[in-house]
């Protein structure tokens, strides 16, 4: 096993999977000469070149539809945005083009592309680019979402999004491309829609994803030295979203907890606790807790985007709540 940075785990997945088949290449902006704006295309246009590493002008809707129609005819590209606050301005051409295509020409065509970039809060960037986007296109039919918080799984699911026949959302961090982790010498593949049981516990179930699940492992450090048992689930892909996992968890613990950095109305939280309610309501022996972003826009304030922001302090009051401890 290698450690590597969460950057050099993406740029690893893309190279691999370039060498290996000749239709995928990689557009966005600064992904060529400048080896990507978080670095994460390092080296890259030095072995592929120009015509399969290019830099994009600043118009996301422009390289967003370049990508969903070259998919159309037999290559599979991966589209960067700097950052998913700008895909905003593509948005028409995820959702009505990549994401519908394949019903409205009656399966004629598959639209095997990556849409990949930092998702959420990244410090003190402001309201207009800290927020979180996972929600918006898990909504979508059509779309796959992929929202890794580790190194390990972050290559191991770019390779199969880039793989897969279907357009798919692979969210990142700015804060993580720096995280460091183990990924083995060999190729291998996460499979899409598999959550990870990262921790496992016997008193109450936390799920997250992405990177702000780091506050749920130091919430369930906290907790284990009061010898409360936390499992903790890793999502990894929200949509297809592993019901399955987090309700077998439920019914081993009894209890439930959600933590996710997104505002919280219409969340991937809201969704998880319909489906928990549904089909493992006898098992609860707490109502669900779950603890999400405040709802406002993100402050530009550091002290602000202090409360802002869930926290490990958080997700130990949520837990306490739901054991009747609080």
């Amino acid at each position: 096993m290698r450690t590597i940075q969460f950057r050099e785990a993406i740029c690893e997945a893309m190279s691999e999977e370039m060498r290996r088949d000749e239709s995928i290449y990689l557009i966005g902006e600064e992904v060529a000469e400048y080896n990507g704006a978080y670095k994460a295309s390092k080296g890259m246009l030095d072995e592929f070149g120009p015509k399969r590493v290019i830099d994009a002008p600043i118009a996301e809707l422009g390289f967003a539809g370049i990508g969903v129609g070259s998919a159309m005819n037999g290559n599979r590209p991966i589209v960067e945005f700097m950052t998913f606050n700008f895909a905003l301005v593509g948005i028409d051409q995820i959702i009505n083009n990549a994401a519908k295509m394949r019903q409205m020409s009656g399966g004629q065509f598959n639209i095997p592309i990556v849409f990949r970039g930092p998702t959420a809060s990244a410090g003190q960037l402001g309201a207009t680019h800290s927020q979180a986007f996972e929600n918006w296109y898990a909504n979508v039919p059509g779309l796959k979402v992929i929202v890794p918080s580790n190194v390990y799984d972050a290559k191991g699911l770019l390779k199969a999004a880039i793989r897969d026949n279907d357009p798919v959302i692979f969210m990142e961090s700015e804060q993580m491309y720096g995280d460091k982790g183990e990924v083995p010498e060999e190729d291998y593949i996460i499979p899409i829609g598999v959550a990870d049981i990262k921790r496992e516990g016997t008193d109450v179930t936390i799920v997250s994803f992405g990177k702000i699940i780091k506050e749920a492992y130091k919430a369930a450090d906290e907790l284990a030295k009061d010898g409360i048992s936390c499992e903790v689930i890793d999502l990894r892909t929200v949509r297809p979203l592993d019901f399955d996992t987090v309700i077998k968890s439920v019914q081993k613990t009894n209890r439930l907890v959600i933590l996710e950095e997104a505002w919280p109305f219409a969340s991937i939280s809201s969704e998880i606790s319909y489906q928990v309610q549904e089909r493992a309501f006898d098992h609860l022996d707490a109502p669900i807790q779950r603890i999400t972003t405040a709802d406002t826009p993100a402050p530009y304030s550091p002290l602000l985007l202090q409360e802002w922001l869930p926290n490990a302090n958080d997700v130990i009051k949520a837990v306490k709540k739901v054991l009747y401890k609080s």
